[in-house]
């Protein structure tokens, strides 16, 4: 082989374990040779990974980059960090803390339940028999968190706490509508009534009393040890938490050399140089500048909010309308896959983040998804929605992530992988602030919607690091949001949550957001009057989800 073929081979060596390791996240990415199979968590196959990961990585480096050309050298760049980040991420065990509401075992299998399908009777029969593994599935996720109590690995309390409210939810939901049930099969396939048969007896009789045990094992033994409200951080499991939290801040930043102390203060100077901003849209909606005012308003304002659930997803489908309209003006390349908005699951609603996106699976049998939180309408904000959708879907998540999916001729791994977080993230964040160049807030109060946003983003930088390296409390992180982003308590109270939750992953929107600012910045005062935005975008985008190192040396061949 040569020493392209070479690289490719090693790529999809990578992809392919990668797949078979996580076959649920296979079938969601439209890959349907491991359907039949569920994810093996025992620390026994975690150690074969670890080991698959350090013999490929050893064989990526011994591949010269001198032979390679200027896209290949960037694959082997991702490929490589890809590799070190996985296998850094195994190294600490982080199955013996996924109990929580966000990342936890069961977490990911009821959010995704949704959006999984069976375009084929084969596809639908293996499915079945996956479902029929939940129990030894989840018997191995408590042995984990067993090992990890015996570790002195303790779960914090209040996510033990939305977890068993998430678990309680599905179990008293009428099985006519359990995901596992309702999701969809073959078109006009004769065979589909003693499939959906099959599937509501292993629901009844496997899925939901695996679900059920897991769920007693969360109430009596992680529980009764949690951490409590006043020490919810990783910096209360000593030496162990901390080097957990700094290897979680390089995996999710791909930044080796940012530590808690930069990011906290980064966080703090971003929210200062808001004030401003806040002043000036506060007093044209208004009539107030002071940044205690305007929050109060936004916060007070009972005419802000929504009156029921229809009138959130309205909004949501206006602003991705208007958004399809526009991109064509911003971007040159454009995603071919559409974006269905969809309802977050009742079961779900009360602990999930306002929205969530996933994209299409790569054999075309799903478009992209864009998930709407319905949940207390009346403790929505009508000035969040705009710049939500447009984080979520276009142009953000879904434009970023199809145009990866759709780049066919690099490497599976770089168009469909999610690893580098500070990316995925900050792209979507930057085209918050990218849609009102585009003309898509249409008056002020939309416009706060996307400070409020900004607010929010910059506060995740001063909490999560006040969570997880100064030892604050919950009620510290929740206190500082309040007094910093005009968002609703309960809404920052479920934020504050999921950073307890996912340590560091909350840190990377903003990071990456101020690192494609800082590329576009210089790239225009470079190339002065021949700056090209379409071009600019395109090169961003142009090579998959990529870590920010890696970005800037795309960026700065333009």
């Amino acid at each position: 082989m040569d020493a392209h073929e070479e690289l490719i081979a090693l790529a999809d060596r990578y992809w392919d374990a990668a797949l078979e390791a996580a076959p649920s996240e296979a079938t969601l990415l439209g890959d349907r040779r491991f359907d039949d199979r569920i994810e093996d968590l025992s620390e026994a196959a975690e150690q074969r990974l670890l080991s698959t990961w350090r013999s490929l990585l050893t064989a990526v480096d011994a591949l010269d980059p001198e032979r390679l050309d200027d896209q290949d050298r960037v694959t082997r760049g991702l490929l490589r960090n890809e590799l070190i980040t996985a296998a850094e991420h195994l190294e600490w065990r982080p199955l013996e803390l996924a109990s929580d509401q966000m990342s936890g075992v069961h977490a990911g299998l009821l959010t995704m339940a949704p959006q999984l399908n069976a375009p084929e009777p084969e596809n639908a029969a293996n499915l079945v028999l996956r479902y029929r593994q939940f129990g030894g599935f989840l018997a191995q996720a408590v042995e984990r968190f067993r090992a990890g109590l015996d570790a002195g690995r303790t779960p914090a309390r209040i996510t033990i706490e939305r977890s068993l409210n998430q678990l309680d939810g599905y179990l008293a939901s009428d099985i006519a509508v359990d995901p596992f049930v309702t999701f969809a099969g073959p078109a006009d396939w004769a065979g589909e009534s003693a499939w959906r048969a099959d599937l509501a007896e292993v629901t009844r009789e496997v899925i939901r009393p695996a679900f059920g045990a897991y769920r007693d094992a969360l109430a009596g033994e992680l529980l009764p040890a949690a951490r409590p409200d006043e020490q919810p951080g990783l910096c209360w499991l000593g030496a162990d938490g901390a080097d957990i939290y700094r290897r979680l801040l390089r995996q999710h930043t791909t930044l080796p050399d940012l530590g808690a102390e930069e990011i906290h203060q980064l966080g703090l100077d971003e929210l200062d140089g808001l004030r401003a901003e806040y002043a000036e849209v506060g007093s044209r909606l208004f009539g107030i500048s002071g940044l205690t005012e305007v929050f109060t308003r936004l916060r007070e304002d009972s005419s802000l909010r929504y009156a029921d659930g229809e009138e959130i997803m309205v909004d949501a489908r206006a602003c991705l309308a208007a958004a399809q309209a526009e991109m064509g003006n911003w971007f040159g390349r454009l995603p071919r896959r559409s974006c269905d908005i969809l309802p977050v699951p009742d079961f779900l609603a009360a602990d999930a983040p306002p929205a969530y996106y996933f994209p299409p699976a790569a054999d075309g049998s799903r478009p992209g998804a864009y998930y709407v939180n319905q949940h207390d309408p009346k403790g929505r904000n009508r000035f969040e929605t705009a710049s939500v959708a447009y984080h979520e879907a276009i142009p953000g998540h879904h434009l970023q992530l199809t145009i990866a999916n759709e780049l066919d001729q690099l490497p599976r791994f770089q168009r469909m992988s999610f690893s580098n977080t500070a990316f995925v993230e900050g792209w979507a964040l930057y085209t918050e602030r990218l849609a009102d160049e585009m003309g898509l807030y249409p008056d002020d109060l939309t416009r706060i919607g996307m400070l409020a946003a900004d607010s929010w983003r910059s506060c995740r930088l001063v909490v999560d690091t006040g969570l997880h390296a100064k030892g604050w409390t919950r009620q510290q992180a929740i206190d500082f949001m309040v007094a910093n982003a005009p968002v609703g308590v309960e809404e920052i109270r479920t934020e504050v949550d999921r950073y307890i939750a996912m340590p560091g992953q909350a840190v990377a929107y903003k990071v990456g957001q101020l690192e494609i600012r800082r590329l576009r910045a210089a790239t225009e005062q470079r190339q002065g009057p021949a700056f090209d935005i379409k071009t600019f975008h395109d090169r961003v985008l142009g090579s998959g989800s990529v870590s920010l190192p890696v970005l800037r040396d795309l960026v700065s061949t333009l």
